[in-house]
């Protein structure tokens, strides 16, 4: 196939249609011809990981429905050259394999053509295209497909391990920023709470608290259920200290909560819930001068800018960025160091059960 080539740019604003002038995230519309220019990577791709506030909202319009999900996904990529969910804002991740390697970057990329990659970029910047949707894991947000996806020269990737199923990477990988960014911001003898402290953001987060805070540190995991599974793995391995059952949108029931468990409250704040809502739990369960780190794509940092200063909140308020540097490395390796966490992520993440038909 023969295309015409445009002005490349390295961030991918060559492959904007709508508006022009944009950059892919922002853009409403992208090109999503499976033909990689010369300054990108065109990949196969197997299965989409869609972030969980997005599959949330998209599960819930679609009555948790496989089929209606299915549909609604490929009615997404059609419109827009991109799954890019328009309430949340958000996308998730792919895996699959390289395909092709635009001639600028032949050379100066450590993958080679038939290579198994993670994207760990944003499905709402990245140009997609489906043939297929071949099952959904409605638990999980997991969506087995037939399709292709471009890496601009700007994009981000890891190249799968070897040593990690790949199931079990993809679920690791799309939430790999929450382990780096609590390495970064936890520190010896810190108090950390971390709402939605038994999804696989909040259990890979509340790991790092314990080895980063040590023996004179606390870590308190905020969920909604006692029953959720990643409560037994956090108690039983004691990656927290205690575990308060509240729903995170009630903000003052939160703070009650966390009075009797920490009254100098967290040091550090980690949102990692699904939801909307959970701004101002966050903000009311750290003390004055510590830090807020709002992992969560459900956040809306209006409501928790004027929401801190409304409650006279001296915090440092961190956005959600899924990037840090290494963060990949150390999302694989915090698996690789806790064996009862890869077994879990094993047991609640990997492979497609056996016979799984289309859409369900």
């Amino acid at each position: 196939m023969t295309v015409m080539q445009p002005q490349l740019c390295r961030f991918g604003t060559h492959r904007v249609i709508e508006p022009p002038g944009t950059l892919p995230q922002a853009a409403w519309k992208l090109d999503a011809t499976p033909v990689a220019f010369e300054n990108e990577i065109r990949c196969h791709v197997d299965a989409l990981n869609i972030d969980s506030a997005s599959f949330r909202q998209i599960a819930e319009v679609c009555a948790f429905d496989p089929r209606q999900i299915a549909e609604h996904i490929l009615a997404t990529v059609r419109e827009r050259g991109k799954q890019h969910n328009a309430v949340t804002g958000s996308g998730g991740m792919f895996v699959g394999r390289i395909a092709e390697i635009g001639r600028d970057l032949a050379g100066d990329v450590n993958v080679r053509v038939g290579d198994p990659v993670a994207s760990l970029v944003s499905l709402s910047l990245t140009p997609l295209s489906l043939d297929a949707i071949h099952h959904i894991d409605v638990a999980t947000g997991r969506v087995w497909v037939t399709g292709s996806a471009i890496l601009f020269a700007s994009g981000v990737y890891a190249k799968l391990p070897d040593d990690i199923p790949t199931d079990v990477a993809l679920a690791v990988l799309d939430v790999a920023g929450a382990p780096a960014q609590v390495r970064r911001l936890a520190q010896p003898g810190n108090t950390v709470v971390v709402l939605g402290a038994a999804g696989k953001s909040g259990v890979l987060a509340c790991a790092v608290a314990r080895e980063r805070t040590g023996a004179s540190g606390r870590v308190i995991g905020i969920v909604p259920h006692r029953s959720a599974a990643g409560v037994e793995l956090l108690l039983r391995q004691r990656y927290v200290d205690d575990i308060a059952e509240v729903d995170a949108r009630d903000a003052l029931r939160v703070v009650e909560t966390l009075a009797e468990l920490a009254p100098e409250l967290a040091d550090l704040t980690v949102n990692c819930v699904n939801v909307p809502g959970t701004e101002l739990a966050s903000i009311l369960s750290t003390r004055d001068g510590g830090t807020v780190y709002f992992f969560s794509m459900s956040t809306s940092f209006t409501a928790a800018a004027l929401g801190a200063e409304g409650v006279g909140k001296d915090v440092t308020m961190i956005v959600g960025n899924g990037y840090a540097n290494g963060h990949a490395d150390i999302a694989l390796q915090t698996l690789r160091d806790h064996p009862p966490l890869m077994r879990y992520f094993e047991e609640h993440f990997g492979a497609t059960p056996h016979g799984a038909s289309r859409h369900d």
